[in-house]
């Protein structure tokens, strides 16, 4: 693989692959909290939050971590106020302590924080304005959970990104340049050493996350929901257990960290865990485990690029079908010609996202679990007809001509066509 192609690619890992503590978008708002808190200088007197559609349908179901059970766009402000360390950036509420826990929600309701939905603006939007005397801060975040855009003092600009700025930032991690020919190739040259750092780390946070929901009662319990199924549970289903026992935890407030995939952990730990359990059943070793997850996370990453960060449709169903493409990876890898390879994730692709894709994100909650273990079922049977020859065929609903033309139709049906749809969920979970 060309050299500057093959960085490009690892750049990619490197930025998506984040550590995240709790649910993005409320994590994103007691970031942009501290962060404000931390330019003014001192506890502000007062706090006005601004907030995108998507972001506002995100929060409103989630418990927020280290809250002590509260959900909402306030108590993750006044986390990041009373007790966030901004340059923790995602990982900003575990510097809480029980003291500023308790400040914050004493504060709750007390007028110090207020909150308004800002329309016309980006799917990820979040402005935090703090005051205290007669100074002020503000932080504007866009695009990306971490991605503050702009900083005020007293009416004072101390950073501002335009677009253009924001592009050349990005170059070094040219999405455009993801096909699965280019991620299949870079799976099988990656030199381990430069995807250990990352992988591991994804592999040991969202296992330890997984393993406390099948072991605590967290959530709707998906995940132990599906393996007391049966006894022993098939491959399959430990797989699909392992993943939504993670969001189970996580959905529900769990305080351990997770390593997320565009910007959503329970996108992360949906491509991690099918991987991680059949990696061991297989007996597949480290160098093999780390090239499928590699091919597993820039999959999704290539599907997420045409729908972007946050919309009306799931997430999970991405990230699914870059699971299952890892899990071919694991099992056929060295095994059939290159080609065939190709073919059969192809074929996994085209099945999974033209059965489920279009399943809708009603905001972050306790069924993200249940939606991701539907999403890896339809993955898993989309591997499993690939592995027969039976693919859907082109011009039958959104099915292309090839891989990736399938994948941008279906992203510009998540993107354009469910628009109307992601503002008709937030009108009703509003009342409107």
């Amino acid at each position: 693989m060309e050299q500057t192609l093959y960085q490009n690619h690892l750049a990619i890992l490197e930025e998506e692959l984040q550590v995240a503590m709790g649910c993005t978008e409320p994590i994103a708002i007691a970031f942009a909290a501290a962060k404000a808190r931390q330019t003014l200088g001192r506890m502000p007197e007062r706090c006005h939050v601004k907030c995108s559609g998507n972001i506002v349908k995100n929060v409103k179901g989630v418990t927020v971590p280290t809250s002590g059970g509260l959900r909402g766009i306030e108590i993750a402000a006044l986390l990041g106020l009373t007790g966030g360390d901004a340059d923790k950036e995602l990982a900003v509420l575990t510097a809480v302590t029980p003291e500023t826990r308790d400040e914050a929600r004493r504060l709750l309701g007390s007028g110090l924080c207020s909150c308004e939905l800002i329309e016309g603006v980006a799917n990820l939007y979040i402005i935090v304005e703090v005051e205290a005397g007669d100074e002020s801060a503000l932080v504007e975040v866009v695009n990306h959970h971490n991605n503050i855009t702009r900083i005020e003092k007293n009416g004072k600009t101390l950073l501002q990104k335009d677009a253009q700025q924001e592009a050349a930032e990005e170059s070094a991690c040219d999405r455009s340049l993801l096909n699965l020919k280019n991620i299949l190739q870079f799976a099988d040259e990656a030199d381990p050493a430069d995807l250990a750092p990352v992988l591991n780390r994804q592999i040991e946070y969202n296992s330890k996350i997984s393993a406390e929901g099948l072991t605590g009662k967290w959530g709707a319990a998906v995940g132990r929901t599906l393996l007391e199924r049966q006894d022993p549970p098939s491959l399959e289903l430990k797989a699909r257990a392992c993943a939504a026992a993670g969001s189970d935890a996580r959905m529900a407030g769990c305080s351990l960290p997770v390593v997320i995939n565009s910007g959503s952990g329970n996108q992360g730990i949906t491509i991690t865990m099918p991987v991680v359990v059949y990696a061991e059943a297989l007996g597949a070793g480290e160098e093999q485990r780390l090239r499928a997850l590699a091919l597993a996370n820039l999959i999704s990453v290539h599907q997420k690029k045409y729908i972007g960060s946050l919309s009306a449709y799931c997430g999970a169903v991405s990230a699914a079908t870059g699971a299952a493409c890892g899990v071919a990876y694991l099992k056929l890898k060295g095994k059939i010609p290159e080609e065939e390879l190709y073919r059969v994730m192809s074929d996994t692709i085209t099945n999974s996202i033209c059965t489920i894709g279009g399943m809708v994100c009603d905001g972050a909650k306790s069924s993200c679990a249940a939606k991701i273990a539907a999403a890896l079922e339809s993955a898993f049977t989309g591997l499993e007809m690939s592995l027969k020859q039976r693919v859907f065929q082109p011009g039958e609903g959104l099915t292309m001509d090839n891989v990736e033309d399938t994948i941008a139709a279906v992203g510009r049906m998540g993107r354009v066509g469910m628009k109307s749809t992601d503002v008709e969920i937030l009108n009703i979970m509003l009342g409107h």
